[in-house]
């Protein structure tokens, strides 16, 4: 290979130059990459700031109704699981109580004390059986003929 001197009578190689290029262009590429396609700051979280923070009645982390109980049903059932498996299930106090039940002795729930009847509460009030039914005959109904083949 043939040997080149600068002005300040450093030798350069050709291969050190291709090196030099290819690092170079590394590092560039990189720094680009890293402006154009690096972490963006995003939306805060407002549940990273105040978990507990509540609005218009509802706890905003949990979704659940802001009632007397709910501390204590955030601590004893948001553990374990998510806070959307109770908002989807209405029962009523015997019902609250056997589920209770069944997860002490089939999911490793432990034993509630008197925060049972503090949680069986909450939940009875918050998220009641709901009266389900038919629902009631449309009235007011502009029909129109519907025209065969």
């Amino acid at each position: 290979m043939q040997e080149k001197e600068n002005n300040d009578g450093i030798v350069f190689k050709p291969i050190f130059k291709v090196v030099l290029l290819i690092f170079t262009s590394f590092i560039i590429f990189g720094a680009l990459a890293i402006i154009f396609y690096g972490p963006r700051q995003t939306q805060v979280d407002i549940t990273e700031i105040d978990p507990e923070l509540l609005e218009n009645g509802v706890h905003v982390r949990t979704g659940l109704i802001e009632a007397d109980g709910l501390q204590t049903v955030i601590t004893n059932c948001t553990t374990c699981h998510s806070s959307k498996l109770i908002i989807q299930n209405r029962m009523g106090e015997e019902q609250w109580n056997a589920t209770i039940r069944w997860m002490q002795k089939t999911q490793g729930l432990w034993p509630l004390g008197e925060n049972q009847k503090v949680i069986v509460d909450y939940l009875t009030k918050n998220y009641p059986v709901l009266e389900k039914g038919r629902r009631p005959p449309l009235t007011d109904i502009d029909w129109y003929p519907l025209e065969g083949k």
